[in-house]
């Protein structure tokens, strides 16, 4: 068997040389224009580091729409293809440490050998997503109407096993949380009774909270609309917080950037549930209209600015609880899944380290003059500033590429998967 192509680290290395004095002049610039501001870039520039961001295992393959699916070259065949990608992303970023893993998309007989699999490969296992939104082949009871709200004893009773399942899979991998999203809800006014599938949801989820290891959680997504585009059982952070709150500490809310109804205030919602203490983390993603899962920064960078200038001040103030993970849920349907994991996971570091950079002595002192402008050009003054030789370094000390993108086109990394994956479809009807 053919050995699996993979980036030599001597090859991004030498690709860094191309920039390497660039960089230095673009770092020495930054650090006294930082310094002017009584900013020291090197404890910047480990905070950005550090950060970290976990990749979903679906993120790598070619995503869709409703109308159709345009499978690309060298698709993931299943997760021991997706580690490999998973792997090269963190090789070139360093911002991308862990991965989320579906089931039963991702499924395998032994668990533990694909801890192994992907520790060797540098990769840890962050939370576990189950999948009750779908009915799988060997599925005795449909989804059809709902899972953990469902009408029918039986198919909650199925759904919560699942959830389960995931738990104990998880346990083995070295995950620490349970994600469950579920599309339950209605199409019409009059389908279900709002009160009862709000109580099914909660009775399922109470089974799921119980079988929690004590050093679990499990993370509650939202979800304003589709499938259920009348009324959907968990579709906003109220909904979510209330649902956590009566399981427990161990209960808490996700947010997806995409999951709102239009012109939310996401940084004001970031806010409250950090307040409660209920805030689990993020599904990052951009949006222009709905849910529409494009790649974290490309529409409103200014909004994940702010949502990331909520993260800081709590983290700065040590706002009780607040340990939140972090997760890129899109799907990628023109591009190349790699380049725009890769892309999206420097705009969350770039956005970090802008919420980094605010004068809050000032901001406070602003908020509490009332001076809404000079308030607002605090924010500014942080978000206009050009971190980029901050990311670059950070990305380089630690042996990953001042350019991801350019480095891994010019391996030829996806060329060489296609011929390693065959294409096994054509265009299709739907997202799967």
């Amino acid at each position: 068997m053919a050995t699996s192509f993979k980036i030599g680290d001597g090859f991004v290395a030498e690709q860094n040389q191309k920039h390497i004095a660039a960089l230095a002049e673009d770092y020495a610039a930054l650090q006294r224009q930082l310094a002017r501001r009584g900013i020291d870039i090197e404890e910047l520039t480990r905070e950005v580091g550090a950060f970290a961001v976990a990749i979903p295992t679906w993120g790598v393959g070619t995503g869709g729409t409703r109308f159709a699916r345009f499978p690309g070259t060298g698709e993931p065949r299943g997760i021991a293809d997706k580690l490999e990608d998973c792997a090269t992303i963190q090789q070139l970023t360093r911002a991308t440490p862990s991965i989320s893993p579906h089931f039963p998309w991702d499924k395998v007989e032994d668990p533990n050998a694909l801890r192994e699999q992907a520790g060797q490969l540098g990769l840890a296992f962050d939370a576990v997503n189950s999948n009750t939104f779908q009915d799988q082949a060997d599925q005795k009871l449909s989804y059809k109407f709902g899972s953990l709200s469902h009408t029918d004893k039986a198919v909650r009773d199925q759904a919560v096993a699942h959830n389960i399942e995931c738990i104990r899979i998880g346990e083995k991998l070295g995950s620490k949380a349970l994600t469950v999203w579920i599309a339950d809800g209605a199409n019409f006014a009059g389908q279900s009774n709002l009160t009862r599938a709000f109580d099914n949801y909660l009775s399922a989820m109470q089974e799921i909270y119980a079988a929690l290891p004590a050093d679990w959680n499990v993370f509650i997504e939202h979800k304003f609309y589709e499938p259920a585009f009348y009324a959907t059982v968990i579709a906003d952070w109220g909904s979510s917080l209330m649902a956590a709150q009566t399981l427990g500490d161990k209960a808490k809310s996700l947010v997806d950037l995409g999951h709102h109804a239009p012109n939310v205030n996401i940084e004001m919602v970031v806010a409250r549930l950090v307040r409660a203490g209920k805030l689990a983390g993020f599904h990052f993603n951009d949006s222009k209209y709905g849910d529409d899962d494009l790649d974290s920064g490309s529409i409103d960078p200014f909004r994940l600015f702010l949502v990331f200038n909520e993260l800081v001040d709590a983290q700065k103030r040590g706002a009780s609880g607040f340990a939140p993970a972090y997760m890129i849920d899109q799907s990628h349907n023109v591009t190349d899944p790699i380049e725009s994991l890769m892309g999206s996971a420097i705009e969350l570091q770039r956005a970090y380290a802008q919420a980094l950079i605010v004068d809050r002595a000032m901001l406070g002192e602003l908020q509490e003059a009332n001076d809404a402008l000079g308030a607002h050009r605090v924010l500014k003054q942080a978000y206009n500033t050009d971190v980029s030789p901050i990311l670059a370094t950070a990305r380089q000390r630690s042996g990953g590429a001042i350019d991801p993108i350019e480095v891994y086109r010019a391996s030829g990394y996806r060329a060489h998967k296609a011929k390693e994956r065959p294409v096994s479809g054509i265009a299709t009807a739907g997202i799967v």
